[in-house]
């Protein structure tokens, strides 16, 4: 719906489908991280509260959606697999194979924890299916994990906006700032390797 605030898009979304407008929503905001579960979830909550949505199958469909979403992007992680992730990291500038083998190992030796914290940070929650998918976690492992992460990551911020009602856009605004932190961080760290990395290919460049 195009001109409509995610806020309204989501209302929407639970006026029309119920529950399962809010599931749907969680899988789309899983393969799209620019839809906000800051929004999402305390507003499924805020339903529960007015009686719109039952509250355990707001919380039980919107962690099927978290799964779904997760799911999906670890099936394209498995589709791509190690050699075309290779081949696609090769085209990107300043990317070596050896950074792909680092990751391998890095996922290898924490991939578990990865996946079940990785559901409660913003966008990793979406990008940690990929590396999982690529690398071949076992199904029922990566099923087990998203589905505790997601659901504590859901339950929360369902259960605080239930518990707070009209004033559950304090959930969001705790969320949001929380997302912003995380963000930043994230592109800090981006940035502190590439500087690493052209450092790095210049001395390589004089040393030849």
């Amino acid at each position: 719906m195009i001109g409509t605030s995610p806020e309204q898009w989501v209302n929407t979304l639970m006026d029309t489908l119920g529950a399962p407008g809010a599931g749907i929503a969680i899988a789309l905001e899983n393969l799209f991280p620019p839809l906000p579960s800051e929004v999402i979830l305390p507003l499924a909550g805020f339903a529960a509260s007015t009686g719109k949505l039952n509250l355990i199958a707001a919380l039980l469909w919107t962690t099927a959606g978290s799964v779904v979403g997760a799911l999906a992007l670890y099936g394209l992680g498995a589709w791509l697999g190690r050699e075309r992730m290779i081949a696609l990291a090769a085209k990107v500038p300043l990317v070596k194979a050896k950074d792909i083998e680092k990751s391998e190992d890095w996922f290898n030796r924490h991939g578990m924890k990865a996946v079940f914290f990785g559901r409660m940070i913003p966008v990793f929650r979406s990008l940690i299916s990929v590396p999982a998918g690529v690398e071949r976690m076992p199904l029922p492992v990566f099923l087990c994990l998203t589905t505790l992460g997601s659901a504590i990551w859901n339950t929360a911020f369902i259960m605080a906006s239930y518990a707070l009602g009209e004033n559950w856009k304090e959930v969001s605004g705790y969320v949001s700032t929380y997302s912003k932190v995380v963000l930043g961080v994230a592109l800090l760290v981006l940035l502190a390797w590439v500087v690493k990395r052209v450092v790095t290919s210049r001395k390589e460049q004089r040393q030849d």
